[in-house]
């Protein structure tokens, strides 16, 4: 929902800011107030083509920031994918437009291109009117709509549909499988004899996951061994002097101290002997190893063996395992094809069946309730001034299966007698169109999940009666939703929730528009204005207070 609408040097506004509610929000005033400029600065906040005429003279800038307190599933996954945070759950949408014809945008204070806010403006506001485009203008919508509107009046439609809709992702899956044999077999005579010789080589080798790691490490000691033994064999020659070592020439001097009279040296010759033991161990423990070159060489050869077919295949070693787990499966896919084709085939055969079956049952469904939406449709339009216009459901078969059925659905109207149907974006007039998408909105019931609906023009053309028909209509359509609605319709604005009224002041050499909020007398008042002008008369303030529905 559209919470307010910060507005800086947007043609004659200098500085706004409206807040706005759930319900009918009407926007009225005298005619040149600046009733327009509130859409284009609007506009211009959800992604609108700018126009430096938008800013105000003798101005270099001007900005626009809208506030939405809430928004739909398509909304926010649109906002996840570009990194966008709502975890406040606000969304600020603003815009600023220079001189030199830049604009730049930002949401939640990201930067953000013109094509980002127009796609994020789009799922939180449509507006209807005669220059612009909304959802129900496109054909591509109407089965959504159909769907949303049958389903909610009928327990067996949404059923059926449920059953197609998993009937078909049951075929797609089934078909894609087939198509990928298919592909598969179709290169089989020239894959197979690749397949046979890589899964040869793959299990003759047969690596395992971080054995190259393993056989590295192995390696690496191996060779460290090797490059050592030459200098332990140094070492061990040094230990040696005119062959005896340096253990027995140390014990040779402990004997000769055991000669001296009552052993005055013995704490001596026993530090002797520990010295020549440890250097004995020490010689013993530096004695080189043998190592194993055939090892050295199996292990490099293997290594060689699996890196060439990690380089040969483009992906690391331990992924070796499973690429020949993968080439068996094709193979395998490949020798057993005919088996694989016949049970695919017959596969999608049965889903292909199934999902006719509930699409059949569909498509009979919606012919009926086609029926039902046209005749409440027409119900509708004599009240709103379209008694010559009709309208129709137009149903045809697809080409192929879809995941909405076996038909295409498109709205279609035709505004005289005699004239052929045509599509809702033909129509010429802008209060026509805007009526005739009350009209749809209030039949299929569907505010469009926190989508702000804004509707100018609604009332050209029409008064009395038909007027208090459309403010009926829109107090019935608000009262699920949020709508916004420039009027000059009295009838209208008598069912406003909130009621804003624009002016315009000139001091000196300046011209400023301002929206002020108005209750009670004020509203009254503006009522009584555009029933009876620039003079107001107590007949027109007392027909005023019986058109405000909640006075």
């Amino acid at each position: 929902m559209l919470v307010s609408l910060d507005v800086f040097n947007i043609v004659l506004i200098e500085k706004l800011n409206i807040q706005f509610s759930t319900g009918l929000n009407v926007i009225t005033g005298e005619t040149g107030a600046g009733k327009s400029i509130l859409l284009d600065a609007l506009g211009l906040a959800i992604g609108a083509r700018s126009d430096i005429s938008l800013i105000r003279s003798g101005c270099d800038k001007a900005s626009v920031a809208a506030t939405f307190n809430s928004f739909n599933k398509e909304c926010k996954q649109l906002l996840e994918e570009n990194d966008i945070d709502t975890s406040d759950g606000n969304l600020i949408l603003r815009r600023t437009l220079q001189t030199d014809g830049k604009s730049k945008a930002w949401i939640n204070d990201t930067p953000v291109s013109i094509k980002v806010l127009k796609e994020v403006g789009t799922k939180l506001v449509e507006v209807h009117s005669q220059f612009e485009t909304n959802s129900l203008l496109d054909d591509i919508t109407h089965i959504q709509y159909f769907d949303n509107y049958a389903s909610k009046i009928s327990t067996e439609y949404a059923t059926i549909l449920h059953n197609v809709r998993n009937a078909y992702s049951n075929y797609s899956e089934v078909h894609k499988k087939l198509i990928d044999l298919q592909n598969v077999l179709e290169k089989s005579e020239l894959e197979k004899e690749f397949l046979e010789h890589s899964v040869t080589e793959l299990r003759k080798i047969n690596p395992q996951i971080g054995e190259e790691d393993i056989l590295n490490d192995r390696r690496t000691l191996l060779m460290n061994i090797e490059k050592n033994s030459a200098i332990l064999k140094d070492a061990q020659e040094a230990l040696n002097i005119n062959g005896k070592t340096i253990d027995e020439y140390i014990c040779s001097v402990a004997h000769i101290l055991e000669r001296t009279k009552e052993n005055v040296y013995e704490n001596q010759i026993s530090k002797l002997y520990d010295v020549a033991d440890t250097i004995s161990n020490i010689a013993q423990s530096i004695i080189p190893e043998q190592t194993d070159i055939n090892e050295l060489d199996s292990i490099e050869e293997r290594l060689f063996a699996i890196r060439g077919l990690a380089r040969k295949y483009r992906i690391a070693s331990d992924e070796l395992p499973n690429k020949l787990k993968q080439m068996e499966e094709q193979l395998s896919i490949i020798n057993n094809s005919d088996t694989e084709l016949k049970k695919y085939t017959k596969q999608e055969s049965e889903a292909l069946l199934t999902y006719k079956q509930y699409a059949t049952q569909l498509s009979n469904l919606r012919q009926i309730i086609a029926s039902k939406l046209r005749e409440n449709i027409l119900k509708e339009l004599p009240d709103l001034k379209l008694e010559t216009a009709d309208f129709q459901v137009q149903l045809s078969s697809t080409e192929k299966p879809t995941y909405c059925g076996q038909d295409n659905i498109c709205f279609l109207i035709r505004t005289n007698p005699g004239s052929p149907f045509a599509q809702l974006s033909k129509i010429a007039s802008g209060g026509e169109l805007a009526r005739l998408m009350l009209a749809l909105r209030v039949v299929l019931n569907d505010t469009n999940d926190n989508i702000s609906l804004v509707f100018d023009e609604i009332d050209t053309g029409i008064s009395g009666a038909t007027a208090s028909a459309v403010g009926q209509r829109l107090n019935k359509l608000a009262s699920e939703g949020q709508i916004l609605v420039i009027t000059h319709s009295a009838q209208v604005a008598g069912f406003a929730d909130k009621h804003f009224k624009i002016s315009k002041h000139t001091d000196k050499d300046s011209t400023i528009t301002n929206v002020q909020e108005i209750t009670e007398e004020d509203r009254i008042n503006e009522i009584a204005r555009i029933i009876s002008g620039a003079t107001i008369t107590p007949e027109s303030i007392a027909s005023a207070k019986t058109l405000i529905k909640n006075i």
